[in-house]
């Protein structure tokens, strides 16, 4: 996308944000208006207090008024800023909260190819970066940049009305030449912080995909090895900030130049003023404070401007994240899924991750209601995609499927998610208590509900024996418990969701014979009554199926049921032979 399109939809979205908050934000302008005209009067009532006191005849009395006026200015300044401050912070934490709320459920949309190649450590600062660029952008437009070039405006107009117009000349010529060095030496400092962004986000997901990999690099003495990949990282890191830093130090210290020349030049104009008796020392205090207040605003309007330039790069990683796009995008109105008795179809599917290599090729089966239907074949043949276009996690390339004669790519996404119920092979849990991730399972459910579940899951007496029973935590990944632990839970939350669909896939591949016969009899029990999708990896794990379906090559070569498949000695006898055989080697 080009550098003007992806500006210009940021500032668009940042206005709809504006737009949408606009009466509390005319509001805090109203106050930030009356902030700076007390801002810009208090060096007036400082020349009268000077000159008042200043006369060749001292007056009786102190000018009381004038002092006081002086000192109600100053805090009323200091007043009408900070309750504006207090008007607009509800605007910038609705919106962080707002963009954080809605890149939290972009997320869960996008679909399995983003997840798969996205890294978690570098997405999550991109969004923590990106939710404080916005909320920065939101107040820098009206509380840095609208004030200051309100006070320069106001200071320009009074230096007009009363005195030559060489000091107001001075000052505008000085504000443009700061504005023009800024502008430019800010567009070419851009490339040196994005480049720290990338590389800050780069040694993020690097420590957190090392830490994550905790166990595998202690299995190789990959210590020294990380720790060198990630110190090449953190050095092009230093690299990167050194340079971005030189940049700032030229930006810096030119502006500071500017703005030193403008104040010596208007202070040599006043002070040649005071001596020729054109002025008295009362304006010349004028001028100067007016000189200050007006290159102060410009240094914190230079920085405002570089911490802006700053936080629109840090936007933009954020709106190109939700500028991609779900795999699997309903319609507005989709209908739901409406439920039957589970029967399922597919017609002639065919689907590739890539157009080159094809994963199902012209795939027709049916599943009856209340039958299980395995599916077995070496790695790669297509089994577990059969499972994922099931969920619709992806839409067939060619051909449909059916759920109760309803075509599912016409259905929304989450109905027919609803209807199915997974047990996987690598059960995924949070770090939450035991009883939070079986509740998981159904929205709303009660203890007593968990409870039932586990009991139907023989679970309960396990999780009974632990300190804390169903509060006990389950760790990061589910560390605390065993791999047989794990499934079990995976079993009491598809119990507790009571689908008319199952699908188990691998569900004991990863565990020891003796599990893996316990888990298989509570995965018989479950799927009793039920349409039930069974990716196999062992096939004595699914020789009671109604049908067995042997995949190669994302095609069906044989189905049947397991004595007919060991009789026709095909594909699927060879499996189990082979399957067999390695079994007996291993027992001895």
């Amino acid at each position: 996308m080009k550098e003007g399109e992806r500006s210009g939809r940021i500032s668009a979205e940042l206005w709809e944000v504006l737009r949408r908050h606009r009466w509390r934000i005319a509001a805090a302008v109203a106050l930030l208006l009356v902030a700076k005209l007390a801002t810009v009067a208090v060096p007036l009532l400082l020349k009268r207090i000077i000159d008042a006191l200043s006369t060749a005849s001292l007056p009786a009395s102190l000018p009381l008024y004038l002092l006081v006026g002086y000192a109600l200015l100053r805090f009323s300044s200091t007043l009408f800023n900070e309750w504006r401050d207090l008007l607009f912070v509800r605007v910038t934490l609705a919106a962080v909260s707002a963009y954080a709320q809605k890149t939290f459920s972009h997320l869960h949309a996008l679909g399995p190819r983003f997840h798969a190649r996205r890294k978690l450590g570098s997405l999550l600062p991109d969004i923590d970066r990106g939710t404080g660029g916005i909320a920065f952008l939101l107040g820098v437009g009206l509380f840095t940049i609208v004030p200051t070039l309100v006070e320069i405006g106001l200071v320009l107009a009074i230096m007009l009305n009363r005195y030559a117009a060489g000091f107001a000349g001075i000052i505008l010529v000085t504000f443009l030449v700061y504005a023009g060095f800024t502008l430019v030496f800010t567009a070419r400092r851009v490339f040196y912080q994005r480049r720290v962004n990338k590389l800050d986000s780069t040694a993020k997901g690097r420590l957190a995909d090392s830490l994550i990999n905790y166990d595998t690099v202690k299995y190789f003495g990959g210590e020294a090895r990380e720790a060198r990949r990630f110190a090449a990282i953190m050095g092009d890191w230093v690299d990167a900030g050194a340079a971005n830093q030189r940049a700032l130090f030229t930006l810096h210290v030119g502006q500071s130049a500017i703005i030193a020349l403008g104040v010596a030049a208007i202070m040599v104009l006043a002070g040649q003023a005071v001596l020729a008796r054109q002025m008295s020392v009362g304006d010349l205090v004028l001028i100067n404070a007016y000189a200050l207040q007006v290159c102060l605003p410009l240094n914190a309007l230079g920085f405002t401007y570089r911490e802006a330039r700053d936080a629109w790069v840090n936007a933009e990683r954020l709106f190109e994240l939700l500028r991609e796009r779900p795999e699997i995008d309903d319609p507005p109105g989709s209908p739901a899924l409406q439920p039957g008795p589970g029967e399922i179809v597919f017609e002639h599917v065919s689907f590739h991750y890539e157009a080159a290599r094809p994963v199902l090729v012209d795939v027709s089966l049916r599943i009856a209601p209340g039958t299980t239907l395995a599916v077995v074949g070496r790695s790669g043949s297509g089994k577990s995609t059969l499972a994922r276009l099931l969920l619709r996690y992806y839409d067939p390339a060619n051909g449909r499927i059916l759920v109760d004669g309803q075509d599912i790519r016409l259905c929304s996404a989450a109905s027919v998610r609803q209807a199915i119920g997974v047990v996987p092979q690598d059960t995924a849990l949070f770090n939450d208590t035991i009883g939070s991730n079986i509740a998981y399972g159904r929205s709303g459910s009660t203890l007593e509900e968990v409870v039932a579940a586990c009991r139907a899951a023989h679970l309960h007496e396990v999780i009974e024996a632990l300190p804390g029973g169903y509060d006990a935590p389950v760790g990061e990944r589910g560390v605390n418990l065993s791999g047989g632990e794990k499934q079990r839970i995976a079993i009491a939350r598809a119990v507790l969701k009571d689908p008319p669909i199952l699908i188990f896939d691998e569900a004991t591949s990863a565990l020891d014979v003796d599990s893996e016969h316990a888990i298989t009899q509570e995965l018989d029990r479950l799927s009793q009554h039920r349409t039930t999708l069974v990716i196999a990896h062992r096939l004595s794990t699914i020789v009671n199926a109604d049908t067995i379906v042997v995949m190669d090559r994302g095609r069906i070569v044989e189905q049947g049921t397991h004595g007919e498949l060991l009789r026709r000695k095909g594909a699927y006898a060879r499996l189990w032979l082979l399957q067999q055989r390695m079994e007996e080697d291993a027992a001895r």
